[in-house]
């Protein structure tokens, strides 16, 4: 963040954040679905990454591996739009509350901005967190998105679209926090790039440093949110997974510590490398309006 450069129009952030969004959850989909399907069970897991995917493919069929991929693709604009535009307001906002007038952004502030930012994209993303993990399910007998929110709201209300949405907050504020504030030190640490090709290789490394350390900080809150929205509710009856870090000791207590890195693997996959994508095309992308709009954006 350039404290010289005008910031973009919000048109153009959200504009980089949905194409960021799309080109990722095109390329790492299936990934997430197998993720999913590892985190919703329960007990010790008999099978890994590769036998995951040969079990969903040789029972349900190839395409099961992107079974939900509308709601998803729905959501990438707004929800990649929100996670940068709130970076950048969230860091604006805590600059221009420091007394020096040359405050510069440190690892601790981008620390802070990426939970904010985290925060703020939580509340975008929780009712089609929830039609994806529906859908996802093993179990799923839902005919699409649309029948997931008609039935949702049919047995829940409105606000039963929201469920998991603790559990929701607290995996976007850590995930958003780890790789915001891996990104600022990550670039710190690399050599300057002197090309286009350079900025765009050191923004792809610092990305996909920070998806890494995110999914590892966020990967048991992501399990106990999986369980909470995949769990069907009945009536009179306390649900097993209710609230995060009472979920969290449950699940290490009954499963033990590795199973709130259930998923880990395709996780990462998905998210390191993705998170390297998300960032490649966003710089990228800004780059293109900035040189567009002409100064003082440049």
């Amino acid at each position: 963040m350039s404290s010289e450069r005008k910031p973009l129009p919000f048109a153009a952030t959200f504009t980089a954040g949905a194409i960021a969004g799309v080109s990722e959850i095109l390329t790492f989909y299936p990934l997430g679905v197998v993720k999913t399907r590892m985190q919703l069970e329960t007990g010790k897991s008999s099978t890994g990454l590769v036998g995951a995917f040969q079990t969903i493919i040789k029972q349900e069929g190839f395409g099961r591996l992107y079974r939900g991929l509308v709601p998803p693709l729905l959501l990438e604009a707004p929800k990649r739009a929100t996670k940068f535009a709130a970076n950048e307001f969230w860091g604006k906002t805590y600059l221009s509350l420091s007394s020096s007038s040359e405050a510069k952004m440190t690892q601790s502030l981008s620390i802070l901005t990426g939970c904010s930012a985290g925060a703020t994209e939580s509340f975008v993303v929780v009712p089609f967190e929830l039609v994806k993990i529906k859908l996802q399910d093993k179990s799923s007998t839902y005919a699409g998105p649309i029948d997931v929110v008609r039935k949702v709201i049919a047995a829940d209300g409105v606000l039963g679209l929201y469920a998991g949405m603790e559990a929701t907050f607290w995996r976007h504020f850590w995930w958003n926090g780890g790789y915001f504030g891996s990104i600022f030190q990550v670039r710190a640490m690399m050599p300057k790039a002197e090309t286009p090709s350079g900025e765009l290789f050191n923004n792809f490394v610092s990305g996909s440093v920070g998806g890494l350390i995110g999914t590892a900080i966020n990967t048991p809150f992501d399990v106990v949110k999986s369980r909470i929205q995949g769990a069907a509710k009945v009536p009179g009856v306390v649900p097993k997974y209710n609230w995060t870090y009472p979920g969290l000791v449950t699940i290490f207590r009954e499963e033990g510590a590795a199973a709130l890195y259930k998923g880990f693997v395709p996780k990462v996959l998905r998210l390191a490398p993705g998170g390297g994508v998300l960032l490649l095309v966003v710089e990228f992308t800004m780059d293109l309006f900035r040189k567009a709009l002409g100064p003082p954006y440049l």
